[in-house]
């Protein structure tokens, strides 16, 4: 655990260092966006932006009403991280779940180092951790310590159930960064649910093994989740094609999905240094929120 620690810091460090160099200083942005929070209402003024209209209480009180907005001092955020065991897979230390827990980890540490708020849920079928948005060195230690020594208690996904959890258990607008593989199915409109109330950024992470299978011939595979064994046909055609096309076909949905409803997507593989992958996508978010 030490060890692991010692490696988050390092990248933590490496992140903010490239980033505030890229960025002339404005990091900051990246997890403390122009936030509003409603703080009160107030009588219609002339020049008043019509959207802003409370008509709830224009038609309660019969006279015409706007909401009144402060900007938030501190950005929330909260990483929702699936640790199902289809995450299982890849090489000793760089498998899905590793990498998915490593990234949590690190942006947790960049969060927490730039006086933002952070929680945790990690979810499978079931609500597995639930670690309330919180500030401070001793939070980190109580996200690593989630993160890193909590043991599942299901070994199966579901998706859409993490994310009803996560609409429920989040009411404040906050940054949502949701770490997964994203191998299921009916989630799409709960996710465009999260994305509409949050600022949210989703992390695919997919393993090379996943679709680069030898040609063994018939082979016993172990399901993870289901905990039974099948046989299969690794030299078959129709099966290596079959199995290339579900995973190539995920990630291009996944990435339309969130292009149509202006959602970060970050994609990232098992072997590959995740560290400049962050430093790009938090270049392009902020290029995003001044144009916002």
């Amino acid at each position: 655990m030490r060890e692991l620690v010692k490696k988050l810091r390092k990248y933590e460090i490496h992140i903010r260092k490239a980033i505030n160099s890229q960025m002339q200083g404005d990091f900051h942005s990246i997890f403390k966006g122009s936030g509003l929070e409603f703080d009160d209402i107030r009588p219609y003024q002339y020049g008043d932006d019509i959207r802003s209209i409370d008509w709830r209480s224009t038609a309660k009180y019969d006279q015409t009403f706007v909401k009144k907005y402060k900007e938030t001092k501190e950005q929330t955020v909260y990483f929702l991280l699936d640790i199902s065991a289809s995450h299982e897979i890849g090489s000793p230390g760089k498998q899905k779940i590793d990498i998915g827990k490593e990234i949590c980890g690190v942006l947790a540490l960049v969060g927490l180092k730039e006086s933002s708020q952070v929680g945790l849920i990690s979810y499978s079928d079931v609500k597995e951790k639930f670690v309330k948005a919180g500030k401070g060195d001793k939070h980190a230690s109580e996200i690593l310590h989630a993160l890193f020594k909590h043991t599942s208690l299901s070994k199966k996904t579901d998706l859409d159930k993490a994310i009803m959890y996560t609409l429920n258990a989040v009411k404040r607008r906050s940054i949502i960064i949701f770490i997964s593989d994203f191998i299921d199915e009916g989630y799409e409109k709960n996710l465009k649910a999260l994305a509409k109330r949050h600022d949210l950024i989703t992390i695919q992470i997919n393993d090379k093994r996943e679709t680069e299978i030898p040609k063994l011939g018939i082979i016993p595979v172990w399901d993870n989740e289901n905990n039974k064994k099948m046989w299969v046909n690794t030299s078959s055609s129709s099966f290596r094609k079959s199995l290339n096309k579900t995973y190539s076909e995920n990630k291009t949905y996944l990435l339309n999905f969130c292009r149509k409803h202006q959602i970060n997507y970050l994609n990232i593989d098992t072997e590959e240094n995740y560290v400049p992958q962050l430093i790009k996508m938090f270049r392009v978010r902020n290029k995003s929120l001044k144009r916002a």
